[in-house]
């Protein structure tokens, strides 16, 4: 078809992937998704693959979702937006042209400028990251022969919660393939705000609190990182041994929108109109838009469709919708077959609670697949893996 419009996606992230799947069956658009990374990192199971799980778990190939799907997918990591010429150009040089530009670029990490922190501490918003901790946890515990004193987790959002109720459990597992002595584990979790999951109910962060505390975790609850060295971490005055700091605390918006003149609101988000609109014919979505809910896969998933759903109306000549935030069902994991939910009014924990995650997971694989290949991807959540050779040979007794 003959003048068809390019729609640049910029970002293989949720809201991006999803935007670019309910357009590239439309003839109109001739859809081109640019992406930093060859998969789509589905956060909310890198913490499971942190503590034992497959690493497809979490990770899905763009070329898998984009099977047999009329697009163009190019690695490249996106620097400057050029609006007159409609382009933006790579760190590499390249540029690329649209008519329409999405963009769902994610955050980064932000230390918040203490001490020590970046070189010192662990993080696993990446895969690459997920295998430098995992190494190290395997290296620490077969240098020392025994746990680290302390296991420190900062940052008592849902990843820092998550992590904290799943470490203890795969450090066991370690210790037990390496023949070492079984020793308790100190897991500990701080957060500077006055309550876990402060931005929940205060019935839920003290459910999660309770639950927590049964699995053995100790709680530093109002207290401030101020500094991180080699072997310890400075909090409120005092130290905490530990060579194994584990960074969930802090997120920014992405450095793109700033360095390219984007108009930006009080909690750093873009600003955006009823349209997810920044600019005439630029649209942001996800993390990166100064919307209600923005921060959480399923509404980056709703925004990828919502916009998609706009353009083929615009296309087709018809009045577009407004956007409506909706606030999403939260679910925090803590610990084994259990987790706090959020549904509405109705709020459900334990068993119950961890059912209806692994049923949202698999809703959120089906988001991104057909149905054969989401169950696959599902099923990888019941599965383990390790680098470690003797634990691989474990897992396979």
């Amino acid at each position: 078809m003959a003048n068809k419009q390019r729609v640049l996606i910029v970002g293989g992230g949720f809201g991006g992937v999803k935007a670019a799947l309910e357009l590239v069956d439309d003839p109109r658009f001739d859809v081109t998704l640019l992406s930093d990374d060859t998969d789509l990192r589905y956060y909310p199971t890198l913490y499971h693959t942190a503590t034992g799980g497959r690493r497809s778990n979490s990770s899905i190939p763009l070329s898998r979702i984009f099977m047999d799907k009329d697009i163009t997918i190019v690695q490249d990591t996106a620097a400057t937006l050029d609006r007159k010429a409609k382009t933006v150009s790579s760190s590499g040089g390249q540029s690329y042209e649209y008519d329409t530009l999405i963009i769902g670029l994610g955050v980064v990490t932000n230390y918040f400028g203490i001490e020590g922190m970046q070189e010192y501490s662990y993080s696993i918003k990446s895969q690459s990251e997920v295998a430098k901790f995992k190494a190290h946890l395997h290296k620490q515990l077969l240098d020392d022969h025994r746990p680290d004193n302390h296991y420190v987790v900062v940052g008592a959002g849902p990843t820092g919660i998550e992590l904290a109720g799943s470490l203890p459990g795969y450090l066991k597992h370690i210790m037990k393939n390496h023949g070492l002595p079984e020793r308790n584990v100190h897991v500990d979790l701080i957060e500077a705000a006055p309550r876990l999951l402060p931005r929940l109910p205060k019935a839920t962060s003290r459910i999660v609190r309770r639950r927590l505390k049964k699995l053995g975790v100790k709680l530093y609850i109002g207290k401030t990182v101020q500094a991180a060295s080699a072997d310890q971490l400075m909090v409120s005055g005092k130290p905490i041994r530990s060579h194994t700091v584990i960074w969930t605390a802090g997120v920014t918006n992405h450095p793109f929108f700033t360095e390219n003149r984007f108009v930006i609101m009080g909690r750093g988000k873009v600003a955006v109109d009823v349209y997810l609109q920044s600019e005439e014919n630029i649209y942001v979505i996800g993390d990166n838009a100064n919307t209600p809910f923005s921060g959480l896969a399923q509404t980056a998933l709703r925004d990828g469709a919502f916009v998609a759903n706009n353009l083929r109306r615009k296309a087709s000549g018809k009045r577009l919708k407004s956007y409506d935030a909706v606030a999403p069902i939260t679910v925090i994991p803590a610990g084994p077959y259990w987790a706090a939910v959020i549904w509405g009014g109705v709020r459900i924990q334990g068993w119950a609670g961890w059912a209806i995650r692994e049923a949202a997971d698999f809703i959120g694989f089906r988001d991104l697949e057909p149905w054969v290949r989401a169950s696959k991807q599902f099923m990888t959540e019941f599965e383990v893996e390790d680098d470690c050779q003797t634990c691989a040979i474990a897992l396979a007794q």
